[in-house]
């Protein structure tokens, strides 16, 4: 018995949808990189667009599309998530003739071994966040994505408590630039994504790198009492707002890709879970490296 290809049934006075797929399939994918072997679990969602005249899109192909994918990650080298989100991205264009844009959409958690000031070794979480697009004719583009967690302290509320303290206190102001003053701290999420052409590549480590040197200081799984008061010191010596955090990583990304095309899409955004207030504090810019190159911008 032939079956009837609903999907493909043409419809009337349709309107054409940016975005049909599906979401949340989670699959372990095996990513070679810098000589190691990291395994992933990572969360996808792929679409493509539908035109007006098609009532349906083929969402089977998509969950073949993936997994033929995954396993080739597993039998072949593969570099990055955004290198498999582009190979997803080509399949899905070759797959669904009808349709003139595909979109793939991966993350997953990612571990990186620290060391703490007194040297315990740790292997601390981040996020990893892929995206590839691509318009039929065109080329593809990919994201690199990155979620840090650290730790910002507030510079407004250290100012102020320096102030009253020095009044009760007088000799504090001769070394207040040697001894940092109170103040309240945050757990500051901060996300950096950069959008690049396929082949331009970026390393996410370097990502994380940039970020967590933005911070007031770096967050650990694991602290005996030298390294949590090695925290707290370095955090209160170096306050921060999230705006400080934003621009920081600005100026970083400027001096880490001097080379890269004006056109590249960059998204910084910081929020810092405040402890003293019931809400958070944000800050976001979002850019190419052309405007923040450019004079006027600084």
């Amino acid at each position: 018995m032939k079956h009837l290809d609903v999907q493909n049934r043409r419809i009337e006075n349709g309107f054409r949808l940016t975005r049909v797929g599906i979401t949340g399939v989670r699959k372990p994918v095996m990513v070679h990189r810098n000589g190691r072997e990291n395994h992933l679990t990572a969360s996808i969602d792929v679409f493509v667009d539908l035109p007006s005249s098609q009532k349906g899109s083929h969402m089977s192909r998509n969950v073949e599309i993936i997994t033929e994918m995954i396993d080739q990650s597993v039998r072949k080298d593969v570099k990055s998530l955004e290198e498999l989100a582009g190979s997803i991205c080509k399949a899905l264009l070759e797959r669904h003739e009808y349709a003139s844009y595909a979109e793939v959409r991966m993350g997953a958690d990612y571990f990186l071994e620290r060391s703490t000031a007194s040297g315990w070794s740790t292997l601390e979480p981040f996020k990893l966040m892929a995206r590839a697009t691509s318009r039929r004719g065109d080329g593809l583009m990919k994201l690199v994505g990155v979620e840090v967690a650290g730790m910002t302290a507030c510079p407004c509320a250290m100012e102020t408590v320096t102030h009253m303290l020095e009044k009760d206190i007088p000799e504090l102001a001769s070394v207040r630039a040697k001894v940092p003053m109170i103040t309240h701290n945050q757990r500051n999420i901060t996300t950096l994504m950069i959008e690049v052409p396929e082949h331009v590549e970026v390393e996410a480590d370097d990502l994380i790198s940039i970020v967590e040197g933005s911070l007031s200081s770096p967050t650990y799984g694991i602290l005996k009492r030298e390294d949590e008061a090695r925290v707290v010191l370095d955090a209160h010596r170096n306050p921060k707002f999230v705006e400080d955090v934003v621009r920081d990583i600005l100026g970083k990304l400027l001096e880490r890709y001097k080379d890269m095309p004006d056109a590249v899409h960059v998204t910084v955004r910081s929020e810092s879970e405040e402890s003293i207030h019931k809400h958070n504090a944000f800050a976001e810019r979002v850019t190419t490296l052309g405007e923040l190159r450019a004079s006027d911008d600084r």
